[in-house]
C-alpha cells in the first residue's frame, strides 16, 4: 500500500481514538496517538491476517504490550474490518465488549488480553517460542511503550528471546519520550534502549520518525531479512501526535478531551 493511503487511514484512525475516547470520558490519547502509524502500518501492510477469520492457525500475532492504549488498536482494527467502526464509541461502557484494555475472550482481532505493564511481551516471546517448535510459519510483533521497558519483566523476557534465537520475534518500542508522571529520563531512564536489547543478543533498528511510514517500511523490511536474532525497531514518535495541544505533553497521557477539546480535535484532523 501506498504511503498517501496509508496517511489517510493513519488520520482516520486518529479521529476514532479522540471520538471513542471522547465518548468514554475516559482512556488514553497520548500513547494511541503516538503509536498509530506503527498500528496502520501492521495491520494494512506488514502482517498476514485475514478480518473475516482472524483465528487462522497462520495468520501473524499482534501483542499490544502497553495494553492502556487500546484505542489505538481498537480504531485500527475497525478500519480493517475486525469489527463494527460504530462500535468504538462503546469504549469502557458497562455492556460493550471494547474494555478499557484488550481482552481475547471477547474482541475479534485480539490475539492476547494485556494491560499489566511488562507482561505483554513475555505473551509475544512464549507464541514466537510456540511457533519455532511447531515448526509454524507465522511471526509475532509486540508493541511496548518506552516507560514501561521501566519493567523487570520486560528484560528477563528479551534475555529468553536473545538466547533462544526468536527471529519470528519483533519487539516496536513506542518511545514518545513521557510517561504518566513526565519525561521517561526523569522518571527512571531506560536509556541507551538500544544498547540495552543489543546486550540481549536482538538486531536493533533505530527509527528516527516512528510517525513517518516511508521509515517504517524501511525498519519492517530489515526486520525480515534478519536470522539467528530477535529484532527491536525502537521507534522515536510524539505522544499525542496529530493534535498539536496535545503533543508532548504528558497530562494527555491519559485524559479525555472535553466536547470543546474534542470539537478542536477533530476539525484539526479533519484538514
Amino acid at each position: 500500500m501506498v504511503t498517501v493511503e496509508l496517511q489517510k487511514i493513519a488520520n482516520e484512525v486518529r479521529r476514532n481514538i479522540i471520538t471513542s475516547i471522547h465518548a468514554a470520558k475516559a482512556g488514553h490519547p497520548g500513547g494511541s496517538l503516538s503509536a498509530t502509524e506503527i498500528f496502520t502500518y501492521l495491520y494494512f501492510n506488514e502482517m498476514n491476517i485475514d478480518p473475516a477469520n482472524p483465528k487462522k492457525e497462520d495468520r501473524d500475532r499482534f501483542v499490544l504490550s502497553k495494553g492502556h492504549t487500546a484505542p489505538g488498536l481498537y480504531a485500527t482494527l475497525a478500519l480493517k474490518g475486525y469489527f463494527p467502526v460504530k462500535d468504538l464509541i462503546t469504549l469502557r461502557q458497562i455492556g460493550s465488549y471494547l474494555q478499557g484494555h484488550p481482552d481475547m475472550k471477547h474482541i475479534p482481532g485480539i490475539d492476547m488480553s494485556s494491560g499489566s505493564l511488562g507482561q505483554g511481551i513475555s505473551a509475544a516471546v512464549g507464541m514466537a517460542l510456540s511457533a519455532k517448535m511447531s515448526n509454524e510459519s507465522y511471526r509475532v510483533y509486540t508493541l511496548l511503550g518506552d516507560g514501561e521497558i521501566q519493567e523487570g519483566q520486560v528484560w528477563e523476557a528479551a534475555m529468553f528471546a536473545g538466547a533462544r534465537q526468536l527471529d519470528n520475534l519483533v519487539v516496536i518500542v513506542d518511545n514518545n519520550g513521557l510517561q504518566i508522571d513526565g519525561r521517561i529520563e526523569e522518571v527512571c531512564s531506560p536509556y541507551p534502549i538500544d544498547k540495552k536489547f543489543e546486550a540481549f543478543n536482538f538486531h536493533v533498528i533505530n527509527v528516527e520518525d516512528g510517525n513517518d511510514f516511508e521509515q517504517l517500511k524501511v525498519a519492517f523490511d530489515e526486520a525480515r531479512e534478519v536470522k539467528g536474532k530477535p529484532v527491536a525497531i525502537i521507534a522515536k514518535t510524539v505522544k499525542g501526535k496529530g493534535v498539536s495541544f496535545m503533543e508532548n505533553q504528558a497530562s494527555w497521557h491519559g485524559t479525555a478531551p472535553n466536547d470543546e477539546q474534542f470539537a478542536a480535535s477533530m476539525k484539526e484532523l479533519e484538514k
